[in-house]
């Protein structure tokens, strides 16, 4: 039995709609906390930038239950939390390097 919609979480976009993504990873960088998500493709889609990840910073909301993710405009913390998921997941995932292309 294959149970991959356990890690299933439903965020809203900038236009309200409702976007499903795969949680990947929680990884923690000075002190903060960023979710690595990949978007869920629907399988008719041919997407070019299917199996690029998401990566936002966890922040908390006034509510205990509730976490708000915000997008890091930093390339360099992006580059260094997806460098650790990619140490961390480099014998699950087949990685490709846009610089090597």
């Amino acid at each position: 039995m294959d149970e991959e919609n356990d890690n299933i979480i439903v965020l809203n976009d900038e236009n309200g709609e409702e976007v499903p993504f795969e949680f990947l990873d929680l990884i923690e960088l000075n002190g903060e906390e960023y979710v690595v998500l990949l978007p869920v493709e629907d399988e008719e889609e041919d997407n070019e930038e299917a199996g690029e990840v998401v990566i936002l910073k966890v922040e908390d909301t006034e509510s205990e239950d509730e976490e708000s993710y915000v997008s890091v405009d930093d390339d360099e913390i992006l580059n260094k939390v997806f460098d650790i998921f990619k140490e961390k997941f480099k014998d699950e995932f087949n990685f490709v390097d846009d610089e090597e292309q």
